[in-house]
């Protein structure tokens, strides 16, 4: 008989967690996203990675469902594994996990059963990371324009570039985060994470890349995103494509001077809206959202996202892109087309395509424009009118 060597690194995956924005009737490890709960598909991702001792976290009265996950993911490594019951807050889930950690660890990762698509290549670029006095967390920048609020009233900004999002596996040196949860239950407090728990007792924390898979599956929505990235299998060659439709219509009567497929029309009567008023950016924008089955544009940048007032198509675009690209979509290209007697469009089309693909990450769009005869509200000049095609492809990403 082979005897394999004892793993040095513990994962904790904390799955003792109610769920209750989930809303799902069970806890929330134990809601499917396909034939399969949360907590199978984040141990499926902990056992690809390299060899650890597995202790899963589980609520009161749902070991036995914990227990048949572990068995399923460890496979022949089964020896691996444990499961033991959580507490009633995260920080006392933790605390039993780390009560059940074998005498030869030295690393320990503490992971949310609710980061279920969690690539094991960050699980593993984690561990390599931990040193003997400084902690790991995996990060994502925040691309959102963030605002300091007072009740309804916006006060402030908040410089983006400092601030970064937080994901797990954490990882941390055994001693100093076990001295530090001895700390932290001495002094009866909560911290949102470990992290902040270990940061507290005197020690450093860095950050690597995060991934965009890692994201935590915590509302409706986000369930129905990871059952989306799921589904998103490529065909054997190559990924299937997805194709969406966009239209969008504005009527004239805004300020300033008319935005239009990215470009400033000095002179050309402005169209109202939330924004700028440029249909044919906002078309696209319900088109590529539409392909990746992730809403259209009112969800994202409607008059509840006061952000976005007046920002222009660059503003849109990119941020439909970084959407599409954490959902797990890429852009094969875009068209549009725009009805309208104005403006005069073919002498800066190549310009429109060139900003416009250029805020998408250099993907080939093309803009054409047409007038409807002067029948309708474009052919009467109260308007504009733009359809927009999209295909995606949605991107397989290891796990």
């Amino acid at each position: 008989m082979t005897l394999l060597p004892v793993p040095h690194v513990a994962i904790i995956v904390v799955a003792a967690g109610s769920g209750t924005r989930l809303d799902a009737g069970a806890p929330k490890a134990f809601v499917g996203i396909d034939s399969r709960p949360i907590l199978r598909h984040a141990l499926d991702g902990v056992f690809a990675a390299a060899p650890a001792q597995v202790i899963v976290v589980a609520p009161a009265g749902f070991e036995g469902d914990a227990e048949t996950e572990l068995l399923a993911a460890a496979g022949g490594r089964s020896d691996l594994g444990r499961v033991v019951t959580g507490g009633g807050t995260r920080q006392q889930s933790v605390a039993a996990g780390l009560a059940a950690l074998w005498g030869d660890v030295t690393t320990v990762l503490v992971h949310d059963a609710a980061r279920a698509l969690t690539p094991s290549s960050l699980i593993d670029a984690v561990v390599a990371a931990v040193t003997d006095d400084t902690g790991v967390i995996p990060t994502l920048p925040v691309v959102d324009t963030l605002k300091k609020v007072d009740g309804g009233a916006v006060v402030g900004a908040v410089d983006r570039s400092e601030l970064a999002a937080a994901q797990t596996p954490q990882g941390f040196p055994r001693g100093h985060l076990e001295s530090a949860y001895a700390a932290a239950l001495a002094s009866g407090a909560e911290y949102t994470d470990d992290a902040a728990l270990f940061a507290a007792a005197g020690h450093a924390v860095r950050h690597i890349d995060g991934a965009a898979r890692a994201f935590k599956i915590t509302t409706p929505a986000d369930l129905v995103r990871a059952r989306q990235l799921l589904s998103a299998a490529p065909a054997p060659a190559a990924a299937i494509p997805r194709v969406g439709i966009g239209t969008d219509v504005h009527a004239f009567g805004g300020e300033g001077n008319l935005w239009l497929a990215g470009l400033e029309w000095p002179g050309e009567q402005p169209l109202s809206g939330h924004s700028d008023g440029d249909a044919v950016a906002h078309a696209i924008v319900d088109a590529l959202l539409g392909a990746a089955g992730l809403g259209d544009i009112g969800e994202h940048f409607g008059t509840a996202h006061p952000e976005y007032a007046g920002a222009h198509a660059e503003v849109f675009l990119a941020r439909t892109r970084n959407l599409l690209a954490d959902a797990g979509f890429t852009i094969g290209n875009v068209s549009a087309q725009f009805q309208g007697n104005r403006p005069r469009f073919s002498a800066r089309r190549s310009e429109a395509e060139q900003v416009l693909s250029a805020a998408l990450g250099g993907v080939p769009v093309s803009v054409t424009a047409t007038t409807t005869d002067g029948l309708g509200f474009p052919g009467r000049g109260e308007g504009i009118s733009v359809t927009a095609v999209a295909m995606v492809y949605p991107v397989e990403q290891a796990r």
